[in-house]
């Protein structure tokens, strides 16, 4: 049923992803379907604020969320032979819809936090991609 799932993450908040690895890992080794670890670096926002970065600096974040993506895959246990990592800059919701279409990725399974008085049903991001992504979404809480 499923050929490649898409799972994204930040890596610097476990509640994106501890519950949602051995949900998209089962799918995976149930389907036997290809694995794509995706993390979102968000944009600086305003042309004004990035203009206080180096210039390089995009470049080293993406490779050392890379490097810390791949060790990532291996302390979860995640097939090296079927588990592909992508670090990529941009909106986050609009980042995963992307990766999922470019890939093409068969289902989404990305965690939502818990709901505050503003998002009542779902995380942001997680809303917008369940909305918008032409894939199927499992969401994880």
């Amino acid at each position: 049923m499923y050929k490649s799932i898409l799972l994204p993450v930040d890596l610097n908040h476990e509640s994106s992803w501890e519950k949602a690895v051995p949900f998209a890992l089962g799918l995976a080794k149930s389907y036997g379907a290809e694995l794509h670890v995706i993390m979102v670096i968000p944009d600086f926002g305003m042309p004004l604020v990035g203009s206080y970065f180096p210039a390089d600096a995009t470049e080293k974040a993406i490779k050392q969320i890379d490097k810390s993506l791949s060790e990532f895959v291996e302390e979860q246990n995640l097939p090296k032979a079927d588990t592909q990592t992508h670090v990529v800059q941009g909106t986050i919701y609009k980042e995963i819809i992307s990766a999922a279409d470019r890939l093409g990725c068969d289902v989404i399974v990305m965690a939502s936090h818990r709901p505050g008085t503003q998002d009542y049903l779902l995380g942001p991001n997680a809303a917008r991609v369940t909305r918008h992504a032409k894939q199927s979404v499992c969401v994880i809480r």
